[in-house]
């Protein structure tokens, strides 16, 4: 028996994705408790730059009179995907965007416009390469939020450098503060934040509750119709990377200090079964002067080169894409880190990167910290940044070749959609001609663990023998991902985050 401190009939942990489960619950008619573990709300969601949302034919893209289907969408989706996760977990996301979006834009909270952003995957079967399955959420003027606005986590420039707050809440911001606006409107809704969830109460076989720890004290909150783990990823914890061998550190994810797995210890202690928990969102990261390597995309020149001197991938390809053939590379003993962006002086002596995430500080912070060589020759720059100088010069001579002849003969650089995204449909292969030349340290970053607790198509946690822990769901990076070992296109983990969120909570209200 449990002395309880509070109840509810909804405990959602993580105030990401999640809050879709809460505002959900919350507008069907039931009382919700949001426990989130640190000291602001938003979680991995807010550090994103777009929010995107991947859903296929939702209300957004048809008024804008996209012609699309959600059998051509499930057929790219499948094709990519393959069986590594369920069929119908993956026919749920799919169909389910559309009518989560409707949803929301019944409530004059939520706003959202379409952002095109090609599929991930080009050339398989059904690929979007406009971009148009993809929506972001409208921007949020901050004084709308009124004192919750310094609440909301991010952006990462105010937060490791210490900008001023934007006066508009963009991208994931502008759909954690949306969320957050509705739910305030519910007078049965509660907000805490420094309020990590460390275990789970069960009753008979079932979760009735959980235990939080607010402000360092152990609180028992029952939750009458269930508990939604939606509190991320493990990306903070090192020992459980190791645990589960998920390449990179903690010092290098863009997921908050708060993701380090406590939701996924709760859930595999009460015995939830999990999956893909070697998995994350990987990405190329650009390594800043406090030694953390931070995701970065949107390159308009140069090209990666490894210890040896010689390219070893498309840089143009898909963060995730990026990632993986750095991990295989590392995991084959053939490269280590850092390895180089090598880039001429045609935009001066900052790398050619468009979008670091983290802001670039000075030039000359990177130089000093050893981080950015320059030299008026390539042998030079090879010789400083320990690389064999006839193989560098033989390789930018080889790569100059394919950009005057528009194809990527190795690596098929400019071949997708994707890799023109940032060149106005352009071949990105712009060739290193102008000295001096210059190099660049990037590293593996992550957007976060994937792996997560099993679930069913109602976001239903499932144990070791595929039945329902009854009263227990999971959505978001806590949850295994939908899309297995892939990254199928922009906006897939915080749309997958905010339907799965949307779905537990409508089967609560169904129980």
């Amino acid at each position: 028996m449990t002395d309880w401190n509070d109840e509810v009939d909804v405990l959602v942990a993580g105030s990401g994705g999640g809050l879709a489960g809460a505002y959900t619950a919350a507008r069907e008619g039931l009382s919700v408790a949001v426990v989130e573990a640190t000291e602001q709300f938003g979680g991995t969601t807010a550090y994103s730059g777009g929010g995107g949302m991947w859903f296929p034919c939702n209300p957004v893209l048809r008024r804008a009179g996209v012609d699309d289907s959600f059998e051509d969408a499930l057929t790219y989706f499948r094709a990519v995907v393959g069986d590594r996760s369920p069929a119908d977990l993956q026919e749920t996301y799919v169909r389910g965007g559309a009518r989560v979006i409707e949803y929301l834009e019944s409530d004059d909270d939520f706003a959202f416009q379409m952002f095109p952003w090609p599929d991930y995957f080009g050339a398989a079967p059904k690929a979007r390469t406009d971009g148009k399955r993809h929506i972001v959420p409208a921007p949020l003027p901050a004084a709308a939020l009124g004192e919750l606005a310094t609440s909301v986590r991010g952006p990462l420039g105010t937060e490791r450098l210490g900008e001023p707050q934007p006066e508009y809440l963009i991208g994931g911001r502008a759909l954690v503060g949306r969320f957050l606006l509705a739910l305030t409107k519910y007078p049965d809704v509660s907000l805490h934040l420094n309020s990590p969830l460390v275990e789970l109460v069960t009753e008979a076989g079932r979760v009735v509750g959980a235990i939080v720890e607010r402000d360092g004290e152990r609180t028992a909150i029952r939750a009458r119709k269930g508990v939604l783990l939606a509190a991320g990823g493990f990306e903070g914890n090192d020992a459980l990377r190791q645990r589960f061998g998920v390449p990179g550190t903690a010092r290098d994810t863009m997921g908050p200090w708060g993701n380090q797995g406590r939701a996924h210890e709760a859930g595999m202690a009460v015995g939830a079964a999990t999956d893909l928990m070697d998995q994350a969102w990987w990405s190329p990261g650009m390594i800043h002067p406090d030694g953390r390597a931070a995701f970065a995309l949107w390159f308009t020149g140069g090209i990666f080169v490894d210890r040896d001197g010689q390219r070893f991938v498309n840089e143009s390809a898909p963060y995730d894409r990026l990632g993986r053939a750095i991990i295989e590379r590392l995991d084959a003993g053939s490269m280590s880190l850092p390895y180089w962006m090598i880039y001429d002086d045609s935009a001066g002596p900052v790398p050619p990167v468009q979008a670091s995430n983290v802001p670039m500080v000075d030039h000359e912070d990177y130089v000093r910290a050893g981080l950015r060589y320059s030299a008026a020759t390539l042998p030079e720059l090879a010789e400083r940044i320990g690389v064999p100088a006839g193989a560098l010069v033989e390789t930018v001579n080889r790569f100059n070749d394919f950009a005057d002849r528009g194809v990527d003969e190795d690596f098929g650089r400019g071949d997708e959609a994707y890799d023109r995204a940032f060149s106005e449909g352009a071949s990105p292969l712009v060739p290193i001609r102008k000295g001096p030349f210059h190099a660049a340290a990037f590293g593996l970053s992550d957007l976060g663990t994937k792996g997560g607790l099993r679930t069913d198509t109602a976001a239903r946690v499932l144990d070791e023998s595929g039945a329902p822990i009854p009263g227990l769901y999971a959505a978001g990076n806590t949850m295994a991902a939908v899309s297995g070992t892939v990254y199928p296109g922009g906006g897939n983990p915080i749309g997958a985050s905010v339907l799965f969120s949307h779905l537990a909570a409508l089967d609560m209200v169904g129980r």
